[in-house]
């Protein structure tokens, strides 16, 4: 593990404990997802998915940043997902030569340490998979591209850094050992469920290989909802401690949506995805349920990914309040489990004010023709393939399926 460097000093004067001595003494909440939410909020195209908004958008970055640090969020995430040099220029993308790799970064390290001075969290700075690997340009061209984001992360002094939403254990290896330069503690999650990583390594051995690399935590972020992810976390875990890893800090920050139908790559491949995920949306008690089983099952950071808004990332930190001493200051106008609907004028929705209430509720979609499931496309492409490969051209055809589930043209 990275060993412990000084700490730093908040804006009130007192010191500010790392992420690797918090979890120690107990539980990192997490924020949530910007780049679905900023895509909602018209800041983020969607496709692409790359975070030019913190150059284009600052305050829209900054609010949302806001948001999540009142609903209780002890880490303000940078928001640099996908913001590698190759992303920037793919298929057309004109945030590479526009405005740059550096600047986005710089802009988005920025940002985030304005908000999160404004409380007691810290700054993180994350790395995510490339183009680059899924062209098979190899390890050399791939950490060349992590290297130019990690270097703004060391300029910027930001508190740790994260490998997030990598598919392959390999090419987050490759990341681990550029994070690993920089002296910050290292969490590394990947976007994998109970089935492995993409190329078939098993979720559990997944862990492994992160933990030999030097990963200080690890864990699942994305792609998958709540309940899949802990599955996945659950193998982690029992490999990691079979394996002499058993201290290793774990971390989780799902989906703000309900997967239970999901392939191997997760909601990408449902037919819902992106445009069409509101129904699938957690509530605030499903992430309450989620807090706690990730709670009881050891992790210690404890976050969301796409999907999750700050009213979840709220609900979470009001669950696990008696663990941190603490409840969030967006709970100043948040009764536990709905206490405040006792001043509402109706009495039936008076009724409604408990933990029964809502704990046993199932919510109704409203949608009488839709099913409950969905069948995943389930193209079979990865790594290596044709139709994955990066380009600087613009994108002139709809793709079509070429192969079949198993594979095979």
């Amino acid at each position: 593990m990275s060993s412990p460097k000084k700490r730093k000093v908040t804006a009130s004067g007192s010191e500010k404990k790392g992420v690797l001595e918090r979890l120690a003494e107990g539980v990192v909440i997490g924020d949530g997802g910007y780049v679905f939410e900023l895509e909602k909020r018209g800041y983020v195209r969607a496709g692409p998915w790359t975070p030019e908004a913190t150059i284009e958008f600052p305050e829209a970055v900054r609010q949302l940043s806001r948001e999540f640090l009142r609903a209780g969020a002890d880490v303000i995430q940078a928001f640099t997902f996908y913001a590698s040099e190759d992303k920037l220029e793919n298929r057309g993308h004109y945030a590479g030569k526009k405005i740059g790799v550096r600047d986005i970064n710089l802009a988005a390290c920025d940002i985030a340490k304005e908000v999160a001075a404004e409380g007691d969290a810290l700054v993180l700075g994350g790395l995510s998979q490339t183009p680059s690997y899924l062209s098979g340009l190899g390890k050399a061209k791939v950490q060349e591209e992590f290297q130019k984001q990690l270097d703004v992360f060391v300029e910027k002094d930001v508190d740790f850094v994260i490998g997030e939403y990598f598919e392959h254990v390999e090419e987050a290896e490759w990341a681990t050992e550029v994070l690993k330069k920089s002296g910050k503690p290292v969490g590394v999650t990947l976007c994998i469920g109970p089935e492995g990583d993409m190329h078939g390594v098993s979720t559990g051995d997944c862990a492994v290989r992160l933990a030999k690399a030097g990963a200080d935590f690890v864990g699942v972020n994305c792609h998958f909802g709540p309940k899949k992810s802990l599955e996945s976390i659950r193998l982690m875990k029992e490999a990691l401690k079979e394996n002499g890893f058993e201290k290793l800090p774990l971390m989780v920050q799902p989906l703000g949506y309900h997967t239970p139908d999901s392939g191997k790559q997760g909601f990408i491949d449902l037919p819902e995805f992106p445009f069409a995920l509101e129904p699938r949306i957690v509530t605030r008690w499903d992430c309450q349920t989620y807090a706690r089983e990730a709670y009881d099952l050891g992790v210690r950071y404890i976050g969301g990914c796409c999907g999750f808004l700050p009213y979840h990332i709220r609900a979470l930190s009001e669950e696990l309040a008696k663990e941190r001493g603490k409840t969030p200051p967006g709970s100043e106008k948040h009764g536990p489990w709905g206490e405040g609907l006792l001043q509402h004028t109706k009495p039936w929705v008076r009724a409604r004010a408990s933990r029964t209430y809502w704990e046993n509720l199932k919510p109704a979609s409203g949608r009488p023709h839709c099913p409950a499931l969905s069948k995943p496309d389930n193209w079979g492409v990865t790594q290596g393939d044709e139709d994955l490969k990066q380009q600087v051209e613009p994108t002139k055809q709809v793709p079509k399926r070429t192969r079949s589930a198993s594979g095979k043209k």
